[in-house]
């Protein structure tokens, strides 16, 4: 058996499940940083291609559930990482983490990978496990499965998890923000240890360099145990409102909670019911003995003020690595875009506009990359806005998803309804519908030039009916077509025109002739992601 030493000196190969999530995205680059080599195994390996850190990890493409591709990914590989759940409802979603974490533990086994690390959340004590929610249930038998297999485990376990992007942290600043007076469900009392997504990925890091003869599970949080209303009440005091008048109800089911939570903040329901569920239990750690290898530097772990403090930096100054809307929700459509023209797979129906632009093609792919969030759709903002209550209703993301940066755009964003497919710099934007359709939807926006130097700005949206419903649905439509993709492209157009025209009007060279900055050749670098997580 190695020593301490000697682990803390070696330079591991890790491997990274969803990479494209929340704490995956964030954990990727953690690893580097510590030195270690990182393979991330996801399903669709271009989601990962825009992250700043792509070119410095390995991508292969699989899925948990194929004993095959995991164990390709395996090869090689020290450390494994399980970042995966299945957070939708339904009967089978208990029975896939089942069969996924069970294959996963085989194929570590057989690979030779010295330890697997899970992050799976915190359980309530004294509680049977038949009285845990669905959601909390699943995740402490998927830390069984891996605690059970042969392979050394360590199984991380929190409540709710405060940082940037995280949809606990959304559901706590849009719940108070919007609502100075609340009628909440009695969940609001129940004692809750937070935990600061810096802690969290600090104790990921520092698992992979553990012992071998480590084989156990951590309860980690942070110095704090509140309630919910406390912590509500906290944040209004952090963010600078004014104090929260909360009035407690006892007829708000968790089911109820969770469209009301999904009414009020960016959170569907379908991802809301399993936080609001894990809420009805006290869920406090029960001992810190995580500590004693990974050591807590000097004010770690976070308090809960200061967490909030640092998310709410992050988000303000627009620079929220990863949200939790970075991994596809579940039921959402993930299929590519068919290719066309000789796509046999069935009706494509398409609308399709093309003007020309009185604006350079970077201007224009300014706009284009700005497109949704607080800047909106350049259309009918009420057509629009129907629709996202409309997708509401039916239990969809609906529009207030928004953006991860307001100003740049990466393969695999969640933007509002859609989800970016494909991304070409100054030239394609794609962008998937993931809102409740009888079928499948892309929108594309091209910044483009004609035979005769002109900039053209080129849309095109399609739609793959499923069944008859389908070719009702975009028949049902298409009148309104005109009014919502016409008036997208006129906007679209003249907003980068305006722009043009505001830029040549507030710019003058100097007398050295030196350009402008920020001139029209580009809206300047994208930042590059922080170096520590909030």
């Amino acid at each position: 058996m190695n020593t301490d030493g000697q682990r803390d000196a070696e330079r591991l190969h890790c491997l990274v499940t969803g990479a494209s999530g929340y704490i995956g995205g964030r954990l990727v680059p953690e690893l580097l940083e510590a030195g270690h080599r990182v393979r991330c195994l996801a399903r669709s390996p271009g989601k990962l291609r825009d992250h700043p850190w792509a070119q410095d990890a390995e991508t292969v493409g699989g899925d948990v559930t194929d004993a095959a591709s995991v164990a390709a990914a395996m090869r090689g590989i020290d450390v494994a990482y399980y970042l995966v759940h299945a957070l939708a409802g339904g009967s089978g979603f208990e029975d896939t983490d089942r069969r996924a974490a069970r294959t996963f533990a085989e194929q570590a086994h057989a690979a030779g990978v010295r330890r697997i690390v899970y992050l799976g959340g915190l359980a309530p004590g004294g509680v049977p496990e038949r009285e845990l929610s669905p959601h909390l249930r699943s995740r402490a038998e998927v830390g069984r499965i891996f605690l059970e297999a042969p392979v050394p485990a360590t199984v991380l376990r929190a409540a709710v998890v405060i940082g940037s992007g995280s949809a606990s942290f959304e559901m706590l600043r849009y719940l108070t923000e919007r609502l100075p007076v609340m009628v909440t469900p009695s969940w609001v009392h129940t004692r809750i240890q937070p935990i600061a997504v810096r802690d969290v990925l600090r104790y990921l890091v520092g698992s992979a360099t553990m012992p071998d003869d480590v084989d156990r599970a951590f309860d980690i949080g942070g110095p704090d145990i509140l309630t919910y209303r406390e912590m509500m009440r906290r944040y209004a005091a952090v963010a600078g409102l004014r104090r929260r008048l909360i009035v407690p109800v006892p007829v708000l089911t968790p089911g109820l909670s969770s469209h009301w939570i999904g009414l009020v903040t960016p959170v569907p329901a379908s991802l809301a019911r399993p936080l609001t569920e894990s809420l009805r239990h006290e869920v406090v750690c029960h001992e810190h003995d995580i500590a004693r290898y990974v050591p807590d530097a000097p004010g770690h772990p976070l308090p809960f003020d200061e967490a909030l403090a640092l998310a709410l930096r992050k988000v303000r100054e627009a620079q929220v690595a990863t949200r939790w809307s970075s991994a596809a929700l579940p039921g959402a459509p993930s299929d590519p875009l068919p290719t066309d023209p000789d796509w046999a797979g069935g009706s494509l129906y398409q609308d399709q506009r093309r003007l020309l632009v009185g604006a350079s093609r970077e201007a224009l792919w300014k706009v284009i990359e700005g497109i949704g969030g607080d800047n909106g759709w350049y259309s009918f903002p009420l057509a629009w806005a129907v629709r996202g209550w409309l997708d509401r209703f039916v239990g969809g993301v609906g529009l207030r998803r928004g953006r991860r940066d307001a100003e740049h755009l990466r393969v695999g964003d969640s933007l509002d309804f859609w989800r970016v497919e494909e991304i070409e710099p100054g030239r394609l934007l794609r962008l998937r519908a993931e809102m409740r359709l009888p079928g499948l939807a892309w929108l594309e926006m091209y910044a483009e030039t004609d035979a005769e130097g002109r900039t053209r700005y080129r849309q095109r949206a399609l739609f793959h009916p499923r069944g008859l419903l389908g070719h009702v649905y975009w028949w049902s439509v298409s009148p309104f077509h005109a009014v919502v993709f016409g008036g997208m492209a006129r906007n679209i157009t003249q907003a980068a025109a305006k722009g043009m025209s505001a830029r040549r009007a507030t710019s003058s060279p100097t007398a050295s002739g030196t350009p402008p900055p920020g001139g029209a050749s580009g809206s300047g670098t994208h930042s590059t992601a922080s170096r520590h997580q909030e």
